[in-house]
């Protein structure tokens, strides 16, 4: 009989209430269910991201920027952290090589550059660039607000999104001298309020969530001349019904297999779907339906395809939904988990699978990372 493969999954939370951290995370993939198993210790994990190998998490703190091996079980052994000689970070992603990790910074507005060495380590601080500029004049856009940091296909650019001055900025990678260089802006509009930007998986097409107008942008990609270039094909709403005031398109993800898109508008409380032209990357809305929960900071799509969690910062809940694809529903799944302010989660495959799956207290989960702390700091003690 052919072994199951085995899953865990990693939400990053502020500490700035109960939370202590990254929640570790048992995965009953079939049932769409997760189980708590253990708590790293982390001050504000505001976003975490795995490196292009898949062997290493990273993770915002208030220190700047923490490094993680993730253990064949999927429990996380610290590796180091270092400085980004800025405020906290609030999104990161790595470049398509493993060279980089790329820093957005919402708080003053920089974009840092971090060299990753093979063995998981952070590097030196390579580059750091602070955006200028004034958005619209209302409390929610008026200064640089750097909330997404990605790499186009082909790793020649870097696309940093800046939702308080409505625009993506546009950098050339320079991988000989490890800095970035601007050389371009796709304007967004007035008020518009890019968040986040995801690409197709072949490469052809770009996807724009802006949190402001509650839409999903779809552009074309190429690059003209060594000069990146993006043309707007389709606008298509997140909302589920009328616009609201309060409402704020959250989160963008791509299904796998790149057939689908996905998105989470708070205010609505909704996640919508989208089904995916593969030849023009046009959406078509399949739903837009409520996720029982109150600001879904982030989604994640189950390895399954079949199930999603919903990331419910507002209401400190993850609610987790089965997905009919046909029916155009989404089916909840068991109860709610409850954690204090969680605000980003990943999927991770492992190869030791736990010889049981059980849903730990929360303060039991907690003692356990402490004790993995306190062991690790003992060591490095001994060694040096």
């Amino acid at each position: 009989m052919e072994n199951k493969k085995a899953y865990v999954a990693y939400v990053g939370t502020y500490t700035n209430g109960s939370s202590k951290g990254i929640h570790i995370y048992d995965v009953d993939v079939e049932e769409g269910l997760l189980h708590l198993r253990k708590v790293v210790p982390v001050n504000n994990s505001s976003y975490i991201t795995r490196s292009r190998n898949m062997n290493y998490l990273y993770s915002i703190a208030d220190e700047g920027v923490r490094a993680y091996k993730i253990m064949d079980d999927g429990d996380l052994k610290p590796i180091n952290e270092i400085d980004i000689n800025g405020m906290r970070g609030c999104h990161m992603s790595v470049d398509l090589e493993g060279k980089y990790l790329f820093v957005a910074g919402y708080h003053d507005g920089k974009v840092s550059v971090v060299h990753t060495h093979a063995d998981g380590r952070l590097g030196s601080l390579m580059d750091g660039v602070f955006h200028k500029g004034i958005g619209a004049v209302n409390e929610r856009s008026f200064r640089p607000h750097v909330c997404c940091v990605r790499v186009t296909p082909d790793n020649r650019f870097l696309c940093a999104v800046d939702n308080g001055i409505d625009q993506i900025v546009l950098y050339k990678i320079n991988h000989t001298y490890n800095k970035l260089q601007k050389v371009d802006i796709l304007r967004m509009g007035r008020e518009a309020g890019p968040r986040s930007i995801h690409f197709s998986r072949n490469g052809q097409f770009a996807y724009v969530l802006c949190e402001i107008l509650n839409v999903v942008r779809v552009y074309s990609y190429s690059v003209v001349d060594g000069y990146p270039v993006f043309e707007l094909k389709q606008e298509v709403s997140t909302l589920s019904d009328a616009r609201d005031p309060h409402d704020a398109a959250s989160s963008l993800r791509l299904s796998y297999d790149g057939e689908f898109l996905f998105c989470s508008t708070a205010g609505d409380n909704s996640v919508a779907c989208y089904k995916i032209d593969q030849e023009n990357g046009m959406l078509t809305r399949l739903f837009s339906l409520p996720i029982s929960g109150n600001y879904p900071k982030d989604i994640a799509l189950f390895p399954d395809q079949k199930h999603i969690a919903v990331v419910n910062n507002g209401s400190n809940t993850i609610t987790t939904f089965a997905i009919d694809y046909e029916k155009k529903v989404l089916v909840m799944k068991g109860k709610p988990q409850k954690l204090d302010t969680p605000n980003c989660m990943v999927f991770q495959e492992i190869k030791k699978a736990p010889d049981e799956i059980r849903d730990v207290p929360e303060e039991e989960a907690e003692e356990a990372a402490v004790q993995v702390v306190k062991k690790h700091n003992a060591t490095r003690i001994r060694d040096n």
